[in-house]
């Protein structure tokens, strides 16, 4: 069969769920055009290390070009899509319009600040490498400044560093951040008193990783707490202006940092979309992962919503995309031969979330552990998911000489 009249698929998105399916696609009689904004992928589950000064963006991304370099039926396009037609089946990419058979959307998700004007103005977050390297230089500068900071209050307030969201990703910044002061700035830094540092996680609800069971919440805190992270429950922040932070309760902190890790949205593209929506703009789709009354259309990762057996929103996880990349690409291939489509059934491989050196919890084929022991489990899987035998060496030496000697090499300020 001619290439040009084998069936198109067309995936947005090169993150876990774009990425799976269009290897899975690999072999199949269709020809893919895969589409990103960036050259690389990026491997999410690390960018916080990148924000703290651990790793260096070159190893949690891998370029795109060079993952598919041996698959024939794959194109690559690096351009930000701004409108899909689902009626005549095309979408414009930078002006230009690339028809589709098929579509996967799988463009991931955005910050998602709840309306609160002030924090989007001024937070930080960790969501793409440019806003990692911003958190990273502005962490950093912090300490330069308070070395020449001779008023007490400022200096404490450049030195005071709050969280928010006591959600996986925010207990991992916490626990890192707070290890990088106590292990690492603390020698850095010796015209400092670094006991004037505080690391702050604050929560709205009264638990942190809530949708953990409860001894994993309560290993979670107590890691926390260890590494001298105080948690605030109950912290509803109403507003940030770059100097304090204001909660509902009436508390003000006086700070120059705030890392805003408590919500994520769909992507600005899936809003386009004429479909029904769920919590954060995800969009309702059939249990085959198809848009309802567009069965060519398929939805993945952050932007589709689909319930587990208890009624449950599935997370917005990497491991809820792969999966679904993958029965997204397994029912092209149905439909290809006129075949039903597959429901999607999610395969929860456990939790995890690290604490900082030689702490984690986890939970993995029905028990808990949290400690030293889960950190290792946390080690091992993350290495093997990294994508590039030389990004999983170097980052796998960094770890090492970093747990050894408890240092890193990253701590650059720059102009990015």
């Amino acid at each position: 069969m001619n290439a040009h009249t084998l069936p198109h698929v067309v995936i947005l998105g090169a993150g876990f769920g774009g990425l799976t399916a269009a290897k899975k696609l690999k072999n199949a009689p269709v020809r893919i055009t895969l589409i990103d904004k960036n050259n690389y992928h990026l491997f999410q589950p690390l960018l916080y290390q990148v924000a703290i000064a651990a790793l260096v963006p070159s190893q949690v991304a891998f370029p795109v070009r060079t993952i598919f370099r041996s698959q024939k039926n794959l194109t690559f396009q690096m351009g930000e899509v701004n409108e899909i037609n689902l009626d005549e089946k095309f979408v414009k990419l930078d002006g230009s319009v690339i028809a589709y058979d098929h579509l996967i959307v799988a463009a991931g998700g955005r910050m998602n600040f709840f309306g609160v004007e002030s924090v989007e103005k001024n937070a930080l977050y960790i969501k793409n490498i440019e806003s990692a390297i911003r958190t990273r230089n502005h962490l950093l500068s912090m300490f330069e400044r308070a070395t020449r900071e001779a008023d007490a209050d400022k200096r404490r307030a450049m030195l005071t560093f709050a969280i928010v969201g006591g959600g996986p990703t925010g207990v991992e910044v916490a626990g890192a951040l707070a290890e990088l002061i106590s292990h690492v700035m603390r020698k850095e830094y010796p015209e400092l008193d670094v006991r004037e540092a505080r690391v702050l996680l604050l929560e709205a609800g009264d638990a942190l990783i809530a949708s953990y069971p409860d001894e994993l919440r309560k290993a979670t805190l107590r890691l926390l707490q260890k590494k001298n992270v105080e948690v605030m429950f109950n912290a509803r922040l109403t507003d940030f202006n770059g100097q304090k932070i204001f909660l509902a309760d009436g508390t003000e902190i006086e700070t120059n940092t705030l890392i805003w890790t408590a919500g994520v949205q769909t992507a600005e593209v899936v809003e386009s979309l004429n479909a029904a929506r769920a919590g954060s703009g995800r969009v309702r789709t059939e249990t085959t992962l198809q848009l309802p009354n567009h069965p060519e259309v398929y939805i993945v990762g952050d932007a589709a919503y689909l319930e587990d057996e208890n009624h449950q929103p599935l997370p917005m996880l990497s491991t809820v995309a792969i999966q679904q990349g993958n029965v997204a690409a397994d029912n092209i291939r149905h439909a290809i031969k006129g075949q039903s489509q597959h429901p999607f059934r999610y395969k929860d491989p456990g939790l995890l979330a690290t604490i900082g050196r030689n702490a984690a919890v986890a939970r993995i084929w029905g028990l808990s552990f949290s400690g030293f022991i889960a950190w290792l489990i946390w080690v091992g899987l993350h290495i093997y998911r990294i994508i590039g035998f030389r990004n999983r060496l170097v980052v796998m030496i960094n770890w090492a000489w970093d747990y050894f000697f408890y240092d890193n090499q990253a701590r650059l300020i720059t102009r990015y």
